[in-house]
């Protein structure tokens, strides 16, 4: 019988260090955590936090806003561990954001981004009227220039996606009359779809400069996506 030639193994030398490990893993992008009211809100916070150059983490709430703040304390405490952002509609629960904010969060982790959409996170939509217009097939006209003094921003969406030329914006968006809904069957989706174009969609930037709560949210996202506290 012949005999099998013997087997050497060798290793194989390494060709990254630790050290490159290490360098490679504090390369990667900031992952920060969320907590929202719902869908549209998810859909805006993750849009933002790749704005700033982060990746978006793990999304809780989403079952509405009570919900939300009862459990902000938690979400607090878990900030103090890593970056979070909790985003809330204002409504009219305050004239302004400062108090609300005193009231249910005193004491704010280091790495806690809680930031107040004023009136509604549909203001900061609104707050890009050029593609807005474009989307729901409107005059930019008919968009008011300063969002945050609307009373009803959903409401005001609503309005808009009615006068739309596209028969389907109008379908999907708007409440048919004896379904006594504020919003139509897929305004939710219509309005994720806005949001997550990149091309013709939703700009976060432009957005900014016609809505300062969107501004210093913005401000918040690139000082946790930078790691300082």
């Amino acid at each position: 019988m012949q005999r099998k030639p013997d087997v050497v193994c060798q290793d194989h030398p390494a060709t990254e260090t630790f050290g490159d490990q290490l360098k490679m893993i504090n390369r990667l992008p900031v992952m920060i955590a969320a907590a929202v009211e719902g869908i549209v809100d998810e859909a805006v916070v993750r849009r933002l936090i790749e704005h700033v150059g982060a990746r978006p983490g793990p999304v809780y709430g989403k079952s509405g806003k009570l919900k939300l703040l009862k459990s902000i304390k938690g979400y607090n405490e878990a900030a103090r561990h890593g970056p979070w952002i909790v985003l809330v509609d204002l409504d009219h629960d305050a004239e302004c954001a400062p108090p609300f904010c005193a009231e249910w969060l005193p004491s704010v982790a280091p790495r806690m981004c809680f930031r107040i959409a004023v009136r509604e996170v549909e203001a900061w939509l609104l707050a890009d009227r050029e593609h807005l217009a474009d989307f729901l097939r409107i005059p930019v006209s008919s968009i008011p220039l300063a969002p945050e003094s609307i009373e009803d921003p959903k409401q005001t969406l609503v309005n808009m996606a009615r006068r739309s030329r596209l028969r389907a914006i109008q379908k999907d968006m708007v409440p048919r009359p004896e379904s006594r809904r504020q919003v139509g069957p897929a305004y939710p989706s219509r309005l994720i779809e806005f949001v997550e174009n990149r091309q013709k969609g939703w700009r976060p930037e432009v957005a900014a400069e016609s809505s300062s709560s969107l501004s210093r949210c913005l401000q918040c996202l690139y000082r946790l996506a930078e790691g300082r506290k």
